[in-house]
């Protein structure tokens, strides 16, 4: 009762009577729909509903998060429906209620797979309607503050999963306060003993801290007070999940750690902000390099303050942030703060458009991750940003975890960019795309139509956004590329049976369908690309026995190769296949086409077998550069092997890779892996090298 009486003192001090009404009402419910039901700790249960809707109470949440808060378990624990909730409350606080409930078995603990769709599911229901996490950030702070009476691996389980996801959720959405007691809640409960030697330790310099924090702080409300300026000052102590982190990231001790005093000034308006950091730097000096102003360029999760260190009385360095009244509610509710301030001040409204442009990040995230581990494996570097801050030539600031790159830039901007950039200007410099960003520069992404993700940013990128990105774009070309390869297969073996692709009918693919268990024949055609089935035993199902026609004379003709980078297009490392060689063809399982040279060794196997092995030819467009091994013999003369690598270069190729092994004392043999666009290119780049004099013999390795 007493519990209700104060959430009721709290909802009349902010809404209206009618909205009052409707949150008691939903009280009633889920007490009647509780009754008999007892939480481990032997309280009832109703108390725990009451508890949840109060911490949204205090951050003055709407009436319909409160009317969910009271019925978040009245789905899941009792015999009430989604249909029940929604004819007595209206639809919204149904889907809400829905929303929370479908999160309430989240174990992160359990195995990786289960942990990667919870986690799946939770980023779509915010991404619905971001109330559903506040009422489950509430849910979860409740439970943490009554861990006690579990047992201790249970304790320890639901700790860990906090920390690791909860926490950084209530950072990246700016609810500071939740997530301070999140971390010192997850700390007691997972390491007992180190949290009692920090609480210990810290409890025996607090005497004389404090002494120091009220020096300190009458010194500062001095100061401003004689340039006219109304301020709250408060002295703040580290949390010990704080102290604990440090300790232990920069090796240091409890004392290092805690020299440093921290105070929070909170004034009336922006001018005031900067006025207060100009009165501090003249009275105290302020320490190079430590100061930023998160109230011009705001944190991601939209915090803003001035930060600042000084340097006190006896060297004593002061930590001071410097922000607004509505800047500090914003910091310590964020996107709760939303509905603090009704009316809508810019910040919170700001904070608002922030947390809903990173779940639409999520969302496009979430459908191009082909699986829900891959999903989680994006996110997770988003949810623990050190945020670089860079422009656009425009000016725009964009905000990118430490670490980013010019192709995560690029993503930022727009999908499309990303896809087709080719290259990038830091600061009016050509750079290359790998470089990591530093904040402040001024980034100009260069692009080119038609051009494509490079597998090797994979090896770069940061983002979560970029690398899905890519993924998905990689995955669809090799989809559609695996498709292409199939139809091309599917017909050359069609021709054997006196058929073509184009004359299919609806009738023979359903029948195939059918026959295989395949569910599209786009599945059937991938599949026959990768090499994973084999196109006659397809067409053999296609045309019955009875159906079938002499072989067109159309059968030899040779699939076209086009590209030195197609995904299902793989080059034999055993010949080095490039433009302008005789070539075939083999299907190997999971690879798709693999290409050789006509003459190689190895399709001796495969040669007189028409299922696996096929004619090629280079397409006259053929682009890219290819691998090709040669093997020079050569007189043991000092700088031969740069003197090599110059005439190579000069000819517009790459050495991949070099072996030199010594023949005797006057001569070597040298195996180089150079990179080349066809024949005529290599004829260029050995007639090259046949001219230096301390070579003895150059060839091409054939096999």
């Amino acid at each position: 009762m007493q519990a209700l009486e104060l959430l009721n003192d709290k909802l009349t001090s902010y809404l209206e009577p009618p909205e009052v009404k409707k949150v008691l009402r939903a009280h009633k419910f889920a007490e009647r729909s509780h009754d008999g039901q007892f939480r481990q700790s032997g309280d009832p249960y109703i108390v725990h509903p009451i508890a949840v809707a109060s911490i949204l109470a205090d951050m003055h949440m709407d009436h319909e998060s409160l009317m969910a808060a009271l019925l978040h378990d009245v789905i899941e624990d009792t015999g009430a429906t989604k249909t029940q909730l929604s004819w007595r409350f209206g639809k919204t606080v149904s889907e809400l209620v829905d929303g929370v409930s479908k999160l309430s078995e989240i174990e992160f603990a359990s195995k990786a797979e289960q942990q990667a769709e919870n986690f799946q599911k939770m980023a779509l229901a915010m991404a619905r309607d971001i109330r559903v996490i506040l009422v489950k950030l509430a849910d979860r702070l409740h439970n943490m503050r009554t861990l006690g009476v579990l047992k201790p691996e249970k304790r320890r389980r639901i700790a860990r999963e906090t920390l690791e996801i909860y926490a950084p959720l209530a950072q990246r959405l700016g609810m500071n306060d939740i997530r301070i007691e999140f971390e010192d809640l997850g700390f007691a409960a997972l390491y007992p003993l180190r949290y009692g030697c920090i609480t210990r330790a810290l409890s025996k310099t607090r005497g004389h801290r404090n002494e120091l924090v009220a020096d300190i702080k009458q010194a500062i409300e001095r100061q401003l007070g004689l340039d006219k300026i109304e301020a709250t000052v408060a002295g703040r102590e580290k949390h010990l999940w704080s102290i604990y982190q440090k300790m232990k990231t920069k090796h240091r001790s409890f004392k290092n750690i805690t020299d440093v005093f921290a105070f929070r000034v909170v004034v009336e308006n922006v001018d005031n902000c900067y006025r207060s950091l100009g009165v501090l730097h003249n009275f105290y000096k302020p320490v190079p390099g430590e100061f930023k102003d998160y109230i011009a360029i705001p944190k991601s999760n939209g915090y803003q303050s001035l930060h600042t260190v000084l340097v006190g009385l006896d060297g004593v360095p002061i930590e001071v942030q410097i922000r607004t009244r509505e800047m500090d509610d914003l910091g310590n509710f964020g996107i709760a703060s939303h509905w603090l301030y009704k009316t809508g001040i810019e910040s919170a409204q700001g904070n608002d458009r922030r947390a809903n442009r990173w779940l639409k990040g999520l969302l496009e995230i979430q459908q191009q991750a082909g699986n829900s581990l891959e999903f989680i494996e994006h996110v997770k570097t988003d949810l623990f940003p050190d945020e670089v801050y860079v422009f656009s030539p425009q000016g725009e600031i964009i905000e990118l975890p430490t670490g980013a790159t010019a192709v995560d830039f690029a993503y930022a901007v727009h999908t499309q960019i990303g896809n087709t950039c080719v290259a990038c200007e830091i600061n009016g410099q050509l750079s290359s795309l790998s470089d990591v960003l530093q904040s402040g520069q001024r980034v100009r992404v260069i692009t080119a139509p038609g051009a494509q993700p490079n597998p090797s940013w994979l090896n770069f990128v940061f983002t979560g956004k970029a690398r899905s990105a890519i993924r998905h774009f990689l995955k669809t070309q090799q989809h559609d590329e695996s498709v292409d390869l199939g139809k091309r297969l599917l017909d050359r073996a069609l021709n054997s049976f006196g058929s073509t692709y184009r004359e299919i009918k609806k009738s023979q693919i359903k029948y195939l369908l059918k026959e295989t268990g395949a569910a599209t024949f786009e599945s059937v055609l991938q599949q026959i690309g990768l090499g994973n089935r084999v196109a006659y035993a397809v067409a053999n199902v296609l045309v019955p026995e009875n159906k079938r026609q002499a072989p067109s004379p159309k059968l030899d003709s040779p699939i076209l190769v086009d590209d030195a980078d197609g995904l299902i297009t793989s080059y034999a490392r055993c010949c080095h296949p490039i433009p302008g060689d005789l070539v075939l063809g083999h299907i190997s399982p999971g690879r798709g086409l693999v290409v050789h040279r006509d003459s190689c060794k190895n399709l001796s196997d495969v040669r007189s077998n028409a299922e696996k092995c096929m004619p090629l030819s280079w397409s006259p467009s053929v682009k890219g550069e290819f691998p090709v091994e040669l093997k020079l013999e050569v007189y043991s003369d000092r700088g031969i092997v740069a003197t090599l690598a110059a005439r190579i270069t000069e000819q517009d190729a790459n050495i991949d890779q070099i072996n030199i092994k010594e023949h005797d004392t006057h001569s070597s043999n040298i195996n180089l892996i150079i990179s080349v666009k066809d024949r005529i290119h290599l004829a260029n780049i050995m007639r090259r090298i046949r001219g230096l004099k301390s070579v003895q013999a150059v060839y091409r390795i054939k096999n």
